[in-house]
């Protein structure tokens, strides 16, 4: 059956569920009645006093005596006031969230495979995977008085953080666990794991892109710094005026995020083109001259470039052609990287014909040369003696493959892109499909979902915020929770590479879509800032882990216990600074 079809077969069952929850019934109790109540009177027939046994009779209608302490979200859906009446309307309209949030997702990868990258990939993708929860965000304090706004928007913020912790704590250490291959030099080896639990020797490593995550995801808690400003200070006035800065840096935030996302691959693959063409410059280099000396004062020794010239231009016609260049890179054998030979001798050839004929001159070719050793020699640290160039070609030759290594990381899911042409407008379909589908569950049930929560909430006594942190990223998140354990398990540095990046770009997305949302209902709705205690605990758990992972490309398993730490962490700084300390 296809995603389409169970999404849709899902949707049915629980429809008719909640269709016959949602049909009005009443009833009355049958009350045991003695003949000494004074609720009977005589019929002129039967004495009262005849001793009768007990009556059974039928209460009025509740309707008539009572009335509802909850309100139906749109007029019909079940609401109650009951604590397991609650747990189970949270677990139902949870479940489709969950099923919203999964659509979506299925419809942007069938969108993913066919458009690919770019647009798609940095637009459409992040957008419509943090849509359930801005969805959430949105319905917690839109509607109603000031005064429900602020009591539901905690709903809204607990959700928030909640998504944020999860993923850098629980998520996150459970892929490096499950991920973890032996450590050697600060690098992974792929699917090897003899070190067992090594805290030190074993652990994951990714490629330099997911350190840019990193980055970009700490750069994305900027608003909440800023909005923080006040408290920080401890102003007592400009709480609404920092409010509006931080709605205007998270949007200015979204915008730049997007452009890099829709820009990054091109990014990547320009990166990764460059550092293969530095390397065919090496190899051309150590064909040429194995042997080559620098001079005393470390300058490339003309003459000999000279004299190579000669060597390359077999018909000794003063220039080399195309085809002598060909042959040249034709005979050298590229280890460990994928090069197009015709794409190297086009970029070899613009880069040395500085006259644009076609042709390398004499003169082109020694000054190219020359160039690259400039390059090279700058790049490394040597000590002043030997002036060897073969020493410093392996140095640059090593740091030149690592630096490839780190780059062309390929996306695991890459293979199966492949063939769905055939189906390209069947796809098309499908995939908008699930979206029309996850976007309408995700509209019709946010609200519900949020009213079950505050519901249960007044049940219970326990804080809403408590309730959404724990709960709510339960079915918002936990389909890419168990996607990115599943990727991570491959124990793989590319499986790992793109586990780690989906990770911080969706914590980056649920920052930098989710907060401009709440700052919006904050600002424009005229809600008191009442969430210091929240947004430092993401505040904590968004630099530690960032600031583990922005500045190395490998994990050991040590962080993982680290993550795992900082949840409870979390929830205990949340609860005592704010029902301890008195913090808002």
């Amino acid at each position: 059956m296809s995603s389409l079809q169970l999404s849709v077969s899902r949707l049915s069952s629980f429809g008719l569920f909640l269709l016959i929850l949602c049909v009005p019934t009443y009833g009355r109790f049958l009350t045991q009645y003695h003949p000494l109540s004074s609720d009977l009177i005589s019929d002129g027939v039967h004495d009262r006093d005849s001793g009768w046994g007990s009556y059974r009779v039928l209460n009025r209608l509740s309707g008539e005596s009572s009335t509802s302490t909850c309100d139906q979200t749109y007029g019909f859906l079940p609401c109650t006031t009951s604590l397991m009446g609650n747990l189970f309307l949270m677990v139902v309209y949870g479940y489709l969230m969950y099923l919203a949030a999964k659509s979506l997702s299925d419809g942007s990868e069938h969108l993913l495979e066919i458009l690919g990258p770019g647009f798609v990939g940095g637009l459409v993708l992040p957008i419509l995977g943090a849509l359930p929860e801005a969805l959430l965000v949105l319905v917690s304090g839109i509607s109603g008085t000031t005064e429900t706004a602020q009591s539901k928007v905690s709903v809204g913020v607990g959700m928030v953080a909640g998504s944020t912790v999860i993923l850098l704590t629980i998520i996150w250490g459970s892929c490096v666990v499950v991920g973890k291959c032996d450590l050697v030099d600060s690098f992974a080896h792929d699917t090897k794991d003899t070190k067992g639990c090594s805290l030190t020797e074993s652990g994951i490593s990714t490629d330099v892109w997911t350190k840019y995550a990193a980055w970009i995801m700490v750069i994305s808690v900027i608003p909440l710094l800023v909005v923080q400003i006040p408290q920080i200070l401890n102003l007592t006035s400009g709480r609404h005026f920092a409010v509006l800065i931080g709605l205007i840096v998270s949007l200015l935030l979204l915008v730049s995020y997007i452009l890099y996302q829709v820009l990054q691959p091109s990014i990547q693959t320009r990166k990764i083109a460059y550092v293969k063409y530095m390397l065919v410059i090496l190899e051309l280099l150590k064909k040429l001259a194995p042997g080559m000396q620098l001079m005393e004062n470390g300058e490339p020794n003309k003459d000999i470039i000279g004299k190579l010239f000669s060597e390359v231009d077999k018909d000794s016609d003063g220039h080399i052609s195309y085809s002598e260049l060909e042959a040249l890179i034709g005979g050298i054998h590229f280890q460990e990287i994928e090069v197009n030979h015709d794409d190297a001798i086009n970029k070899l050839m613009d880069d040395f014909d500085t006259s644009r004929n076609s042709q390398i001159e004499n003169v082109e070719f020694v000054n190219g040369i020359c160039r690259w050793l400039y390059k090279i020699n700058q790049t490394v640290d040597r000590d002043p003696e030997p002036y060897s160039f073969n020493k410093i070609f392996d140095y640059f030759h090593q740091k030149a493959k690592d630096e490839h290594a780190q780059l062309d990381v390929r996306d695991p899911r890459d293979k199966v892109v492949e063939g769905v042409k055939n189906s390209k407008w069947t796809s098309i379909n499908k995939a908008v499909l699930l979206l029309l589908l996850g976007t309408i569950i995700a509209v019709a049930f946010a609200d519900p979902l949020v009213d079950a929560v505050e519901n249960f909430s007044d049940a219970t006594s326990i804080p809403a915020f408590f309730i959404s942190f724990i709960v709510l990223p339960l079915a918002t998140s936990s389909r890419d929770a168990v996607s990115a354990i599943t990727f991570a398990s491959r124990a793989k540095r590319a499986a790992a590479s793109f586990t780690f990046s989906e990770l911080y770009g969706a914590v980056t997305m649920h920052n930098v879509l989710n907060l401009p949302v709440f700052l919006a209902l904050v600002y424009f709705r005229g809600l008191a800032w009442d969430f210091s205690s929240e947004v430092l605990a993401i505040l904590i758990v968004s630099i530690v882990i960032g600031a583990l992972a922005s500045f190395r490309t490998h994990l050991p398993l040590w962080t993982s216990i680290l993550a795992f730490l900082l949840y409870p962490f979390s929830l205990a700084l949340v609860y005592v600074l704010h029902y301890v300390f008195g913090w808002s």
